[in-house]
């Protein structure tokens, strides 16, 4: 299935390419940096994307690490995954870790993060008096295994 999204470019952001799949059966859409950074470790930075978008209610887009990044130099996105509702129209920026023991540079046009479009559901609380009983009951972390 393909849902068509407005995007804007915004100045910062000319002359780079839109987010897109690199593989037909990607899952997640390739998104570069408008922006140099050099990220030292253990430093956190919105990196600018150089544009907004309009997501369709019903849908959010979530932002994931790019595995490569991640297991060569321990660059993450520390809230993984990252969400944008759909009633933002900021500017995309991608919330970035450096996890590695050195500092790390982004050059503008650099791939850095990989966006998902996912449909939303979203959850009417009902209160009651009582749960219904499980097996697991009110055992928590680790209580399931290593």
């Amino acid at each position: 299935m393909k849902i068509k999204l407005e995007i804007k470019r915004l100045p910062h952001g000319a002359n780079l390419p839109f987010p897109s799949y690199a593989s037909e059966g990607a899952a997640g859409m390739d998104v570069v940096s408008a922006e140099d950074v050099i990220l030292q470790p253990m430093q956190r930075y919105p990196v600018k994307t150089g544009f907004a978008v309009a997501i369709p209610n019903g849908y959010e887009i979530q932002v994931r690490a790019r595995s490569g990044l991640a297991l060569k130099h321990g660059i993450a996105c520390p809230n993984a995954p990252g969400t944008i509702d759909s009633d933002y129209r900021g500017e995309v920026k991608i919330l970035l870790i450096n996890l590695g023991s050195e500092a790390f540079e982004i050059k503008r046009g650099d791939r850095i993060a990989q966006l998902i479009l996912a449909s939303v559901t979203q959850a009417v609380f009902c209160e009651v008096t009582d749960l219904d009983d499980t097996q697991r009951g009110h055992n928590g972390f680790g209580s399931t295994g290593i």
